[in-house]
């Protein structure tokens, strides 16, 4: 059993900031970092595109991008909250900048601020078309230097410790509180007990539970799941995003390469098979629109056609600019054998973003004691029913200092019962039929994509929910017969995740976001 102060699970752009904030307000104080693989492998390392902060009140305004993100949203965000990202964000962002996170300048020694669908004015900064990974990296250096700061790679969060492992416990659910993890050592294949006063979530999404995604394939649901299993709120999370424009390569590949958004906001036509511009037939502001009115439009055009991609067209855009903006994805592109100047970028939608999560005031408090959620993972009312794009960094930094300010009020009145058991198996090791997991993690894949996609119908959810319990029973039944491996939990976190999303589907009733039924 160890003992911490605050314990982070995952390692984005959310849990480092808390992180590094926490330590260094509380020297005396332990923090842990639990993340499933490396240190630098999380969602933030993939965010191409930048973080969406007003730079300039005079051709920008605060109150313009909260409208912009109330449009998004489409009536479904937290008002208030929006206000309060928007307005923190610029002093988030000095702080970041001030870590070393640099971001592209003009020639005038200005900010190079780019512009995204549903945004009305140029306010996205960027480091080239590597954004996430440019402030992931200055934030693990800041990690580096904290000696009160124990990062502990290849570490599995398996469920969190509340007072239903406590044996006699009879409480209310409302009672409830978390006093840190059960975590899969990986090296040792050993399952340890991480006792903490203070427990943050901030595990990234699950793009994963589908098959076509721009996540990693560490983004399983984990935080939502366990934060599920541990009682507290889930919301939103039918509101999943689908990025329009993934790089077709005929599904070789996951995660897919993610062919940014600041393409289309630096000018690029979105094309059918036919080579014909389609987006103004759907929206007024054709390839600017907001990403859940692009890609039904993109899904709507494969269907008609019988298409297996649409297509993006650069080539009358200034090559010399694309190359500085982009030079990543115009790697990629070459290495495909694409030449920009006339050939165009096969696209599909892909899995992008969860919208919805563990529920979190505006401390980013959950409904169970002791326990927070940030990022990806939480649902704290900013994003509503459809995320405005290069909000989500912002969000994080926004949350995880308002996270780190009331737990560090709670961390001094906080204590630990008696009563915390050892986790009750001997280890880990891999099950004698792997091909059983790999299998049903396949087949759960496979059906929320074909029946929980971008478009939805009664018949198909139902269906799904139907498949998905045949799969659920066959996983319990592995669960409980062998020894606990980061493949079958991964499998048990997605089928939570995909129950949440089918059970909220078939619960709403009217089309909004990101959400559209028949």
């Amino acid at each position: 059993m160890r003992d911490f102060d605050f314990l982070v699970i995952g390692s984005g752009v959310a849990g480092l900031t808390f992180a590094i904030k926490a330590a260094q307000k509380h020297p005396d104080k332990k923090v842990a970092i639990v993340t499933k693989s490396q240190a630098s492998e999380s969602n933030t390392k993939y965010a191409q595109g930048g973080i969406a902060v007003v730079q300039n009140e005079f051709s920008d305004s605060f109150e313009q991008h909260v409208q912009d993100t109330l449009r998004a949203g489409d009536g479904l965000c937290d008002e208030e909250v929006v206000r309060l990202v928007v307005t923190e964000g610029p002093q988030r962002l000095d702080e970041l900048i001030a870590w070393g996170a640099s971001f592209d300048e003009n020639n005038e020694g200005t900010y190079d601020l780019g512009r995204e669908g549903g945004h009305t004015h140029h306010r996205i900064l960027h480091h080239k078309d590597i954004t996430g990974k440019e402030i992931e990296t200055k934030l693990l250096t800041q990690i580096s230097l904290l000696e009160n700061i124990e990062m502990l790679s290849e570490h599995f969060a398996i469920d969190l410790i509340t007072q239903h492992h406590i044996a006699g416990w009879k409480g209310k659910k409302e009672d409830l509180q978390c006093y840190g993890a059960y975590v899969l050592n990986k090296q040792t294949e050993k399952i340890e007990t991480f006792i903490s006063k203070v427990t943050m979530l901030a595990s990234g999404g699950a793009g994963q539970v589908y098959q076509t995604t721009t996540n990693p394939k560490i983004a399983t649901g984990d935080g939502i799941a366990m934060a599920y299993r541990a009682k507290a709120r889930i919301e939103g999370v039918e509101f999943i995003q689908f990025h329009p424009t993934a790089l077709f390569d005929h599904g070789e590949s996951s995660p897919s390469f993610l062919i940014s958004e600041a393409v289309r906001g630096f000018g690029a036509h979105l094309k059918n098979g036919k080579g014909e511009r389609f987006m103004l037939k759907y929206d007024e502001r054709a390839e600017l629109a907001s990403r859940d009115i692009v890609s039904r439009a993109i899904d709507n055009e494969m269907k008609k056609s019988g298409d297996e991609c649409v297509f993006l067209d650069c080539s009358h855009l200034d090559m010399e600019a694309f190359e500085k903006h982009f030079p990543n994805i115009l790697e990629k592109c070459q290495s495909m054998g694409l030449d920009l100047t006339k050939d165009m970028i096969p696209v599909v939608p892909a899995a992008h973003y969860i919208c919805g999560g563990i529920k979190t005031n505006q401390q980013g408090q959950t409904t169970v004691g002791n326990l927070y959620a940030c990022g990806e993972c939480a649902h704290t009312g900013l994003h509503g029913a459809n995320r405005l794009a290069s909000n989500s960094l912002l969000e994080a930094l926004v949350f995880a200092h308002r996270c780190f300010l009331s737990a560090s009020e709670l961390i001094e009145s906080t204590s630990i019962p008696n009563g915390i058991p050892e986790w009750n198996e001997d280890g880990t090791s891999l099950p004698d039929e792997l091909i059983l997991i790999t299998h049903n993690r396949r087949e759960l894949q496979a059906l929320m994509s074909d029946y929980v996609g971008i478009i939805r119908s009664e018949e198909r959810l139902q269906r799904a929910l139907n498949r998905l319990k045949v799969i659920n029973e066959e996983n319990e039944a592995l669960y409980k017969r062998s020894k606990i491996s980061p493949q079958l939990s991964e499998l048990r976190n997605l089928i939570s995740v995909a129950y949440l999303i089918i059970r909220k589907s078939i619960e709403r009733k009217e089309n909004v976001g990101a959400f559209f039924r028949l």
